[in-house]
């Protein structure tokens, strides 16, 4: 079969590839994405113009994207390859959007929060910071470790909490640490520095929901953690 007409021999400017390296993909048509996945066309036929003829003939992307190995096959200029290709990218674009549009966990109880983190910080011999970032709805963003301390003492710097909160663009975040010793019972430096973090959360407009503290629950003490919302610190 006679080879098919390359993006290489089209001018630079009309090259799909240089287009979307110099503009972003925003600036492509449908077909010309379609191009560059396709990467050749066929005698008579560009690349783009294949990616044409397959939006036509399925009559919109939706349709194309579920578009079979064989379906893909009948339009001229698709052999096996080209559809393997265009089924797998069809194929990674779902699998994305669904990534992305799971239900990422509701973290506004401080069970919630230690249930989250409660097998990562089971075996931790030092106090370790870790900040849970949160979106308006208190779902999940991420969580970052912060610092981690000597047996019982733990520095914690404003900056460092609110640099991760800004770069993930959280609207809320939960702080977390746990005590080696089992007892979540907050001293007077959890204290201090939660409410130095609420202050500067007010500033920057990041609300600092709770600090929790976790620890081991004993018969004296059922739970295992220790919220300092539900201690009242967060009103004094």
């Amino acid at each position: 079969m006679a080879e098919g007409l390359r993006l290489k021999d089209q001018p630079a400017s009309e090259r799909p590839r240089e287009r979307l390296a110099a503009l972003g993909p925003e600036a492509l048509s449908q077909a010309e994405l379609i191009a560059i996945l396709l990467r050749t066309g066929l005698k008579g036929m560009n690349a783009v113009e294949v990616g044409k003829q397959l939006l036509s003939r399925f009559g919109s992307l939706q349709a194309l994207a579920v578009a079979s190995v064989d379906d893909l096959r009948k339009v001229k200029g698709i052999g096996r390859d080209k559809a393997v290709t265009l089924v797998a990218a069809f194929a990674l674009a779902r699998k994305m959007a669904k990534e992305f549009h799971a239900e990422a966990p509701l973290l506004d109880t401080p069970e919630a929060v230690v249930s989250f983190l409660r097998e990562d910080n089971r075996l931790l011999q030092v106090e370790t910071l870790q900040v849970i970032l949160l979106n308006t709805r208190r779902r999940l963003i991420r969580c970052e470790t912060i610092s981690q301390g000597t047996l019982d003492t733990l520095l914690v710097h404003a900056r460092e909490v609110f640099k991760v909160a800004i770069s993930a663009n959280a609207a809320a975040l939960v702080l977390a640490h746990n005590h080696p010793s089992g007892d979540p019972s907050p001293s007077d430096a959890d204290i201090k520095v939660t409410r130095d973090l609420i202050r500067a959360g007010q500033l920057l407009k990041i609300e600092v929901l709770d600090h929790v503290i976790m620890g081991r629950a004993t018969q004296e003490r059922p739970k295992e953690y220790a919220s300092l919302r539900e201690l009242g610190y967060f009103y004094a």
